[in-house]
């Protein structure tokens, strides 16, 4: 509320600035364009795709005991054919919480390691609007700026002075 308030009070007194000039930064382009970023998306992709042979390992296992009692059903005892039904949905609740805890952890993996880019980014984003002499710069997909005279979007020069700072 106070961000939009605040907003609201620079968006009314921005007219008695002569020339504003507005700097925008796409930081998850950023992220994902500068190599320390491009390595953390590496490292991403190859833990979700173990993680994701697994679940394909866990549902092949569903569907061969789902056939299995397709095959079976018509000569188990009732009682029989309970316990496989509930094996089966059991086998299914386990793949739906792994599933769950896997995307858990991916997220807070990339949390951990985008947080130090994130981290030394601000310091790089402050210097390149320094030098644009940009008067605020707000992040491009967060930014509720529809239109604004002058602007001027940042992000290929935060990109550059980001790896030549962090030649990763």
């Amino acid at each position: 509320m106070k961000l939009i308030l605040s907003l609201v009070v620079l968006v009314f007194a921005l007219p008695a600035f002569s020339a504003t000039l507005i700097g925008l930064v796409d930081i998850q382009k950023v992220i994902t364009t500068i190599k320390e970023g491009k390595n953390v998306q590496k490292t991403l992709e190859k833990a979700f795709n173990e993680k994701k042979a697994v679940l394909k390992k866990d549902e092949e296992k569903i569907k061969k005991a789902q056939e299995d009692y397709k095959k079976q059903s018509m000569v188990l005892a009732e009682a029989a054919r309970m316990t496989k039904e509930r094996e089966i949905q059991e086998l299914m609740m386990k793949l739906q919480t792994k599933t769950m805890e896997y995307q858990k952890e991916i997220q807070k993996m990339e949390q951990d390691m985008k947080k130090p880019i994130l981290e030394k980014l601000r310091p790089i984003i402050d210097e390149v609007s320094v030098a644009k002499e940009v008067d605020m710069t707000f992040e491009l997909s967060a930014a509720p700026i529809v239109y604004a005279k002058s602007k001027v979007d940042i992000t290929e020069e935060v990109i550059k002075a980001y790896d030549k700072k962090n030649p990763k």
